[in-house]
């Protein structure tokens, strides 16, 4: 399979948004958001995911941090659906459960051509170092939406919210390298009955 690489750009008069990822990589990344925290949850996908991401933003902050997360994350999603292409050859489904300490999360994706997101995460604070935790479902709202992906996404338990959290994204990017790695009994082949994701 040959590397499965994009570069999105991302206008608007919020934001100004560039992500670029390796979905064949080893981890690297690159963060210019002017969100932390989100950089922090950001780089637990690329490690764990295996793949290199960079992410450029530079948006309405004065404001608050939303703009910017939801466009990270449709732009993240636009990024990964151009870099896997016609998904010929890959697993398509992935899971993982990821514990950190007392919190235990469960991601479970299919890159199914349709956009559908089921998220569970009651977090025990509404913020992290001042980042909104509301936050993040505006994230992967954005990123299921434009990644045309089905993705569930429970916190089975947890009493620190950065734990949670970092559980969370910890198991997408599990759940992410094991439904995009290449399945040599598919070669070639699209993963559906329909012929067509």
């Amino acid at each position: 399979m040959a590397q499965r690489k994009a570069t999105v750009e991302r206008n608007t008069l919020e934001t100004q948004i560039t992500v670029t990822v390796n979905l064949d990589g080893s981890g690297q990344t690159q963060f210019d958001t002017g969100v932390p925290f989100l950089e922090h949850m950001l780089d637990q996908i690329a490690r764990h995911g295996m793949v290199d991401l960079a992410v450029k933003a530079v948006g309405d902050l004065h404001i608050d941090d939303h703009h910017t997360v939801e466009d990270i994350g449709i732009t993240l999603g636009q990024a990964v659906a151009k870099a896997v292409g016609d998904k010929k050859g890959i697993v398509r489904y992935g899971h993982a459960y990821v514990p950190l300490d007392e919190a235990l999360s469960r991601v479970v994706i299919d890159f199914s051509g349709r956009p559908g997101l089921e998220y569970h995460i009651p977090f025990t604070r509404a913020a992290v170092g001042g980042f909104d935790v509301d936050l993040f479902l505006e994230f992967f709202q954005g990123f299921v939406n434009h990644a045309l992906v089905t993705l569930h996404i429970d916190n089975l338990r947890g009493d620190n919210s950065h734990h949670q959290a970092e559980t969370v994204f910890k198991a997408f990017g599990r759940a992410l390298r094991m439904a995009l790695s290449e399945d040599p009994r598919m070669a070639g082949v699209t993963p559906s009955t329909k012929g067509v994701l």
